[in-house]
């Protein structure tokens, strides 16, 4: 006998769900609306969602259109760009590679490898600034773009979610393209690689993310001047009040929301490969 669900309960429980998506949804539509504002109403109406008067000062100053503001924004948003760029290309290729080598390569140690990836898993990414700080400074590359790229290009996490995604494709398909002549690594790039599809997007999502919101890496690495400061490292000198007086709520919500939109975008957009890469990486194996 089927049993019926009480209406009462289904109205109950969407009406709590829908409770608890404004309350988490609001403060984004305040960093909207606050963008839009101008400095007293922001101050004085910071809650509101309607902006009196309606203001694109924020914007002009954030894209450079007004010369009232040191701020170098378009600059940060072109660095973030671009090391997100390298560093997300960088990490999926190598931690693809180093996933297939250690899930199909029979080599002295490999097991000692593996885990030496997951130690690193388990350390906290504090406790390895200081040791980033000396070696880049050792390597004489303290306070440039190298630094900023070369030590995120491989990721532990990656390297483990594509080994384990690995370690669930049969050897059977492999077979056959070695029985045809085909090398390693053209299995690996034209017959494994194809198929981790999902994997790849979850690591895509996962490097993108972490690269553009990374912040305490670029901290230690650099001198935190304007030139080599990020959106997240820019904001935060903006937030604390080193590149400017006043609240200038606008500006600095206005470039939080520039901040936002790029992985709500990429996150929304692949979110369903996200999570069937997440399943198939993690309990496969």
């Amino acid at each position: 006998m089927i049993q019926r669900r009480n209406p009462v309960k289904t109205i109950i429980l969407y009406v709590l769900l829908l409770a608890f998506a404004v309350l988490f949804i609001y403060p984004f539509f305040i960093q909207i609306a606050t963008s839009f504002k101008t400095d007293p109403d922001a101050a004085s109406n910071p809650l509101s969602l309607i902006p009196n008067p309606f203001d694109l000062h924020a914007w002009q100053q954030i894209f450079g259109q007004t010369g009232d503001t040191a701020v170098p924004i378009v600059t940060w948003l072109k660095n973030s760009v671009v090391i997100t760029v390298v560093v997300t290309i960088a990490r999926v290729f190598l931690d693809s590679l180093a996933g297939y080598a250690l899930s199909r390569l029979h080599f002295r140690g490999r097991g000692m490898v593996f885990a030496s990836v997951l130690a690193v898993m388990s350390v906290p990414g504090v406790a390895l600034l200081i040791p980033k700080f000396l070696m880049v400074n050792y390597l004489g590359i303290y306070d440039t773009y190298t630094a900023m790229i070369l030590p995120l290009i491989v990721d532990a996490a990656g390297v483990f979610i594509m080994k384990q995604f690995f370690d669930s494709v049969p050897i059977s398909i492999e077979e056959a393209a070695r029985m045809d002549g085909a090398s390693i690594f053209r299995t690996f790039w034209s017959i494994v690689l194809p198929m981790a599809r999902p994997a790849l997007i979850t690591l895509t999502i996962l490097s993108f993310q972490g690269s553009w919101n990374e912040f305490s890496h670029f901290l230690v690495v650099t001198r935190g001047t304007p030139d080599h400061m990020t959106l997240v490292t820019g904001l935060a000198s903006m937030t604390s009040g080193q590149l400017g007086a006043g609240t200038q709520y606008p500006l600095k919500l206005g470039t939080a929301l520039l901040t936002t939109i790029p992985v709500a975008i990429l996150f929304f957009a692949l979110q369903r490969y996200f999570v069937r890469g997440a399943s198939e990486g993690g309990v496969k194996g």
